[in-house]
């Protein structure tokens, strides 16, 4: 159910145990503590002054006022509404500003008292509860099936030490559960405390577990007997002692608490604990999977001690403890940890690999540089290595036919390229002007012409290149002002100076000169 805005703002009163200043904290405490260890406490800030100077704490009465002041804000104090009478000025001023506690800061003071006292502690399950609870509740039904009913005193007794025997085993038992998960759950357990944890599981959980396994189908049926007979028996109780119910009906809009058992939602929470009602299952349901998780752990625990001969030890307890000198180090001593620890020298980069094209100074801080991109795996394992199954080895069969057959091509268009230009051998000269080269045997001139070129200096006579296999060969001379002009259908190739000249590699004697130019 949601709680309501009025709900919610009563949980100011838990603000005095957040404050910043540790000091502060332990003051705030420590006037509660007075308070509270005074039934109808009403304190003035000097007096509160004088028992914190008692206790150590030096704190003014201005101070202390202030103090009380905050307090008031937040619910856990209240001012007193007492009439005080004075004989003098120093003595109304040692009164004034008195304060008295709420019933709200009485119950988080007692809140707080119980978690710093009992926070790391092991608790006991009152186990002797259960059989109780179970006999109270046999002779109770009895009662109940006997004509006319029990005494209402008697009854409402019974009620009483049966809930209170619940209650005690009930949060007992629940502690010492949250308890037992918060340890065995660790992942750092020496030999020693795995031993005494699997003694406790074994010997005390197990005979926990058998207790309520055997009581538990005994209180349902004592449960199910007392079922049609509750709501005649709280009438009559109530009607034989009424409490603090009649003060709800003489003062309108007060709340009353009443005691446990005294209403039929407490019997319906009791049985829920040992019976599941369909939807939601019991207490006695959870035990018993709480129980089976409890050895899962300790199981896990075992596991991790076999595995760690061969090196796999978890560090948890070796990094806790570098992370204290970490958090207690400064600045060059945290430095020198660092390197010692892990072997990371002061750097200002991650060393993921970054653009190349990106130069970022050494001097820039990383803290205001542009991010650099992590790899997922990087960033949430810690890990470059790839997760899952590897993939299978990609066909690449298609794509090499096509380059094959790319090449094939191109092969086969210089080898055309070649015979269209062998074919211009005889009387070349004379019938160059009427001839356009296509556009292969234009570039595999031009290729020809750059071989010989490229290894000719600035003041080359003659020079002779080619390619056998093609068996062509390409001459070329100075032209002594003549140049060269060959037609293809993508343009013209001029050459200034230059003349050319093809022939095969059976020919010793280069032909006519190609397209020469006067």
């Amino acid at each position: 159910m949601d709680a309501s805005g009025e709900e919610l703002d009563r949980l100011v009163a838990y603000s005095y145990l957040s404050v910043a200043d540790r000091s502060s904290r332990a003051a705030y405490i420590a006037i509660m503590r007075i308070f509270t260890g005074t039934l109808l406490a009403d304190l003035s800030a000097d007096e509160v002054a004088e028992r914190l100077a008692d206790q150590g704490v030096a704190l003014t009465a201005d101070e202390v006022a202030g103090r009380l002041g905050q307090l008031a804000e937040w619910g856990d104090l209240a001012p007193s509404a007492r009439t005080v009478r004075v004989a003098s000025i120093a003595e109304y001023r040692r009164s004034r500003s008195r304060f008295q506690l709420t019933q709200l800061g009485e119950q988080v003071q007692r809140h707080v008292d119980e978690v710093l006292a009992t926070a790391d502690a092991a608790r006991e399950v009152s186990r002797e509860m259960l059989g109780l609870v179970e006999e109270g509740l046999t002779r109770l039904a009895g009662l109940a099936e006997t004509p006319g009913g029990p005494e209402p005193r008697d009854a409402l007794e019974r009620v009483t030490t049966l809930f209170a025997q619940f209650g005690e085993f009930a949060d007992s038992i629940r502690d010492f559960y949250t308890y037992l998960g918060q340890v065995l759950f660790r992942y750092d357990l020496d030999g020693a405390e795995y031993t005494g944890f699997k003694n406790l599981l074994l010997d005390y959980v197990e005979s926990l577990t058998e207790d309520v396994a055997h009581h538990a189908p005994r209180i349902e049926r004592a449960l199910d007997r007392l079922e049609g007979h509750l709501p005649e028996l709280l009438k009559r109780i109530d009607e034989a002692d009424a409490g603090l119910s009649a003060l709800a009906e003489a003062v309108p809009g007060t709340r009353v608490r009443r005691a446990r058992g005294r209403e039929l939602d407490d019997w319906h929470d009791l049985r829920a604990w040992f019976a599941s009602d369909g939807t939601e299952s019991s207490e006695v349901d959870q035990l018993r999977e709480a129980t089976r998780r409890a050895l899962q752990a300790l199981l896990a625990n075992a596991k991790r001690m076999i595995r760690s001969g061969s090196g796999e030890l978890s560090r948890r307890r070796d990094l806790l403890k570098l992370a204290k000198w970490f958090d207690e180090a400064d600045d060059a001593t945290a430095h020198d940890l660092a390197v010692s620890a892990f072997g990371l020298y002061p750097a200002r980069h991650l060393g993921v690999p970054t653009d190349a094209d990106r130069h970022v100074p050494t001097t820039v801080s990383w803290w205001g540089d542009t991010p650099v991109e992590v790899p997922v795996a990087l960033r949430e394992r810690g890990s470059r290595a790839p997760r899952g199954r590897t993939s299978g080895v990609e066909d690449h069969s298609a794509q090499k036919e096509l380059l094959r057959s790319q090449a094939e091509a191109e092969a086969e268009a210089r080898r055309e390229a070649a015979a269209e230009l062998r074919r211009l051998v005889p009387d070349a000269a004379g019938r160059l002007p009427d001839i356009r080269l296509s556009a292969h045997a234009l570039r595999l001139l031009q290729e020809l012409l750059g071989k010989a070129l490229a290894g000719a200096g600035p003041a080359f006579d003659t020079l002779t290149g080619g390619d056998l296999d093609l068996d062509l060969r390409l001459h070329l001379r100075r032209g002594n002002g003549r140049g060269v002009t060959v037609h293809g259908f993508e343009g013209d190739l001029t050459l200034e100076g230059i003349v050319i000249a093809l022939s095969t590699y059976d020919e010793t004697a280069p032909p006519g000169l190609i397209g020469e130019t006067g």
